[in-house]
């Protein structure tokens, strides 16, 4: 398989540290959501701006047109924003704890978001049932609760098809569900537990989970990310990892997962697919290893390309001309300068290949 160079042609730091991050259409600015904020990034000059702030944390960004986004945060909002007019179009308090993830469908149509909290519900550490529902989708136009779907809590990840019919959402004992969007009904429900450990020595809990999904541009199947079981699970010390599910079959199936001796060790954040599926890209924490972000070919899953980006990978994604890719994340804890300001933490940086 022919490797390919990813050449590093852009970077910024921002204030903050970024959690999510996407690219308007012609790829001129991004938006992205920090720890204090959502900004503003013009992508050839690097000026940015703070447009406003949630309660908390901003945990996922998307564009609604050319002009619009709609963010979410951990204090279990949505909020719509006009970037013309510089005004919000709408806030709504969609979920009383965290919105761990949202997204946009390609059709503009419907907004996704998923919540949740794990509680030990028993001796065995099983998870409490959910106290609101997990999954929330709403119509972009208006905000409309269209459904309000159940899962095992914590729901880390959610994607939408790419014909805007399926809405799929993973959870930190790495069960995945898979939702009708025209009438709510459940399509398809699957468990894979290597994306999460239970550390009976050190923690009574559950460590790991899904935290990034996509499903495939033909929409037959779903891309999974997280971490591998972990030796010592407090340490983070899992395998990168990636699994692909056929889940239309009678039976959902891996069909390919991270090979053996192209992964280090890590948690592993965020997945994006390329425009023209030649390749994908995961990205996330290094715990040990060479590696943080890589390209992996999309039919024999090796690894085609890899970064060792000294700062922990939150969001990646395509830009439209195929040819670059945005990676965006926090680089360490920020310290106060001789002036009593922070430094900036907050890093995003434009790769092509």
């Amino acid at each position: 398989m022919e490797k390919i160079e990813l050449k590093r042609t852009k970077e910024f730091d921002l204030p903050s540290g970024v959690l999510a991050a996407a690219v308007s259409p012609d790829a001129n600015q991004a938006v992205v959501g920090c720890l204090h904020g959502v900004y503003r990034l013009d992508l050839e000059s690097g000026k940015h701006d703070r447009l406003y702030q949630h309660d908390s944390y901003v945990s996922s960004v998307a564009w609604l047109g050319e002009n619009g986004v709609v963010t979410a945060g951990y204090d279990g909002e949505l909020r719509w924003f006009d970037l013309v007019t510089d005004t919000f179009l709408r806030r709504q308090k969609v979920h009383e704890f965290w919105s761990w993830d949202m997204t946009v469908s390609p059709d503009q149509m419907y907004v996704a978001s998923v919540t949740g909290q794990y509680i030990a519900g028993g001796y065995k550490y099983e998870p409490q049932a959910e106290k609101e529902p997990s999954i929330r989708v709403l119509a972009a136009a208006t905000g409309e609760v269209l459904w309000s779907l159940p899962h095992v809590p914590s729901v880390q990840a959610v994607a939408i098809s790419p014909d805007s019919k399926w809405v799929a959402a993973g959870n930190l004992m790495g069960e995945v569900r898979v939702y009708s969007l025209d009438d709510g009904s459940l399509e398809a429900q699957w468990t894979t537990p290597d994306f999460t450990s239970w550390g009976i020595i050190k923690s009574h809990c559950y460590l790991g989970g899904i935290f990034s999904m996509k499903f495939s541009p033909d929409g037959e199947q779903l891309l999974l990310a997280g971490m591998g079981p972990m030796r010592d699970p407090m340490a983070g010390n899992g395998k990168q990892l990636w699994q692909r599910w056929a889940w239309r079959a009678n039976e959902p199936a891996k069909v390919a997962q991270t090979h053996d001796g192209e992964a280090g060790e890590g948690l592993m954040e965020t997945l994006a697919v390329h425009p023209e599926i030649t390749h994908f890209l995961m990205g996330g924490r290094l715990r040990g290893g060479d590696w943080n972000a890589a390209l992996f070919d999309h039919e024999s899953g090796a690894r085609i390309a890899s970064l060792k980006t000294g700062y922990r990978v939150t969001e990646a994604c395509y830009l439209a001309d195929g040819k670059h890719v945005l990676l965006a994340g926090s680089k360490g804890q920020p310290k106060k300068n001789k002036k009593g300001k922070f430094s900036d933490f907050g890093r995003v940086e434009v790769y092509s290949f």
